[in-house]
């Protein structure tokens, strides 16, 4: 009939159906309550993650309870980086298979892929940014934000709203987009342009020429 609820040590979970030898096979008097003391083989013995090798704390609680070892309650929120959107689906080592300390938090760091292989537009050879979050969110690569308007040239609003249907339409060399051209899509050729111009001081016939005079897409 003894209660070991009444002692320092409450037995719950998977601890009730233990014979008392299962903890007290040196004796009862001095017996460790830390978990480690009983759990050093289960420590040792994870892989996903390792416990050892990344330096875990020994306090099994701040992650585990008695009723069973998984699933854990590991909090990554509580972490320098939170856990939202698409990253809440991920195994532990999709982004540790180098292990859990001084794991990156920058997004380039596992999507440097992503950014390399986009092509519409072409992230590198645009210069892009490498801080994704500047455009995308963690609940999917597409739609991103990106604000062209504000940042360059109103494309999503204004006269040049729905005149385009790429990137490519505009700028028409693939390995370089500050190169871009007005001229081309245009229904006008020089000689009309050069009429319409003729008191503009400084007028010359080129893309460069229209975003300077007309940088919001107005005549």
């Amino acid at each position: 009939t003894f209660d070991h609820n009444q002692t320092d040590f409450p037995i719950t979970g998977a601890h009730v159906g233990l014979p008392c030898l299962a903890c007290h096979s040196s004796g009862y008097s001095g017996t460790s309550s830390f978990c480690y003391e009983c759990h050093q083989s289960d420590f040792e013995s994870v892989s996903d993650p390792n416990h050892l090798s990344n330096g875990f704390s020994f306090d099994c609680t701040e992650c585990h309870n008695t009723s069973a070892w998984s699933p854990s309650t590991f909090d990554h929120n509580q972490t320098g980086f939170a856990l939202t959107g698409a990253h809440l689906l991920l195994q532990c080592l999709d982004c540790h298979s180098g292990g859990y300390t001084g794991t990156a938090s920058q997004c380039y760091a596992c999507h440097q892929a992503d950014y390399d292989g986009t092509g519409d537009p072409n992230h590198a050879a645009a210069n892009f940014p490498t801080t994704c979050e500047t455009c995308h969110s963690t609940t999917a690569w597409q739609p991103a934000d990106w604000d062209h308007d504000t940042q360059h040239f109103p494309i999503y609003s204004g006269a040049h709203r729905d005149k385009w249907n790429e990137c490519s339409d505009c700028h028409v060399v693939p390995t370089d987009f500050s190169a871009f051209e007005c001229i081309l899509c245009h229904e006008h050729n020089q000689s009309e342009t050069d009429s319409k111009h003729r008191e503009v001081n400084d007028y010359e016939y080129s893309s460069v020429a229209c975003l300077n005079c007309h940088p919001q897409g107005r005549h």
